[in-house]
């Protein structure tokens, strides 16, 4: 994978990006769905979301109610999560928003 340098220049910003779209293009429904949710119900940022499973799994109050596996879907942001921060981008600006 390609890591981003410290002393980025546009061909480094060119190439995150492909590697952003590539990854984005390999991401399932379920992955998508996430990215989705991110963007239209928690601001964009992974954490309430995450707090919201966690909550929900902890039967403690949560806000939004997923239908799809709670685990699955933590192990699915965390991999999301991990890969932007790894190239320092945000999947929503990859995957199309409906």
């Amino acid at each position: 994978m390609v890591e981003p340098s410290e002393n980025s220049n546009k061909g480094d910003d060119t190439a995150v990006s492909k590697v952003a779209s590539n990854f984005a293009d390999s991401l399932s429904d379920e992955h998508r769905m996430l990215v989705v949710l991110k963007a239209q119900l928690y601001d964009g940022t992974w954490e309430p979301m995450l707090d919201d499973l966690r909550n929900r799994l902890a039967d403690k109050p949560y806000i939004f109610k997923l239908a799809a596996r709670i685990e699955d879907d933590i192990e699915r942001i965390q991999e999301m999560q991990k890969f932007e921060e790894e190239h320092n981008i945000n999947l929503t600006d990859y995957v199309e928003l409906p």
